[in-house]
């Protein structure tokens, strides 16, 4: 099943749903950082929650999430715009904690519960607009409930689920957030926190193999949902070799002649998806050249 996301309202524009299924765009995240399955939880999570959020925006605008927390994951990093396109990473994605009591892959204590989450708009040539609410459980979608409330004053529910399988490769990921909008009464509020009970854990109903519109009619079902758009979101990072060249550019004739001297060229990485991009002494020793000319 392909992964696909849906925007709706229901209870005549009361309400709001955005509900994704993320499975191959998190594998792919999983695959290109290697991360092992605390990483790939907390990691997937945030992509998740990007490609969301990423909806809500218009034209190039662009969403960039950073949780950073006091836990040994580090920081992590998601970007979604409206396309669909998420892209992002997290700081040490090898880190290996025992289970939770219950079983279950211990995202909160790898997040920390100390710390904050960022949340930045940038919205293309306009402004850019930063939120900011502290980490309440580091297990990431509560963490955004409260944000969407104390930030943004908007009643929210969130969930965001990933399956690690033994191997730790990715076997499910999704999630939804649904708000409230101006109008919706407490007849309705009392509806919908039945039908999120009744959903139950996102990370049991993603392993059910349910697909983003059942996801959708089993919370709104009763509430006349309406499909604004869908869509397939995938990771999708832009980064390449001119803009890793700049970035290198950017550290002058001096460091460029050391990198040449003692490394016999450079390498850099992209943060966002561990690509490697090479570059010889000759490109280094021609870049110096040119900027001591100018």
């Amino acid at each position: 099943m392909r992964d696909e996301l849906i925007r709706a309202t229901a209870d005549q524009g009361r309400i709001r749903f955005i509900g994704a299924r993320t499975t191959h765009l998190v594998s792919t995240a999983q695959q290109k950082h290697q991360t092992w399955p605390v990483a790939s939880a907390a990691l997937g999570r945030t992509l998740t929650a990007a490609a969301l959020m990423g909806s809500m925006l218009k034209a190039e605008d662009r969403v960039t999430l950073r949780i950073l927390g006091d836990g040994p994951l580090g920081a992590i990093v998601a970007q979604g715009d409206a396309k669909g396109q998420v892209r992002g990473y997290v700081q040490n994605p090898t880190i290996e904690l025992p289970p939770t009591p219950e079983g279950k892959l211990d995202v909160g204590r790898g997040v920390g519960k100390e710390g904050h989450l960022h949340v930045t708009r940038d919205l293309g040539l306009k402004d850019t607009f930063t939120g900011t609410s502290a980490l309440v459980s580091g297990e990431i979608a509560e963490d955004l409930t409260h944000y969407f409330f104390t930030s943004e004053q908007t009643p929210s529910a969130v969930a965001l689920g990933v399956l690690i399988d033994v191997d730790g490769s990715v076997l499910k990921a999704g999630g939804y957030i649904l708000q409230l909008m101006p109008g919706a009464d407490d007849e309705t509020i009392d509806l919908l926190e039945q039908c999120i009970a009744r959903l139950g854990p996102i990370s049991k109903y993603l392993a059910a193999g349910k697909s983003t519109k059942e996801m959708m009619e089993d919370l709104l079902g009763e509430l006349d949902p309406k499909v604004l758009n869908s869509y397939e979101p995938e990771f999708y990072c832009g980064c390449d070799r001119e803009r890793l060249s700049t970035l290198l550019k950017s550290f002058g004739p001096d460091e460029l002649a050391d990198m040449r001297r003692e490394q016999g060229g450079a390498e850099a990485i992209c943060h966002f998806c561990s690509e490697k991009y090479q570059f010889s002494a000759d490109e280094l020793l021609a870049w110096e050249q040119e900027m001591r000319e100018t």
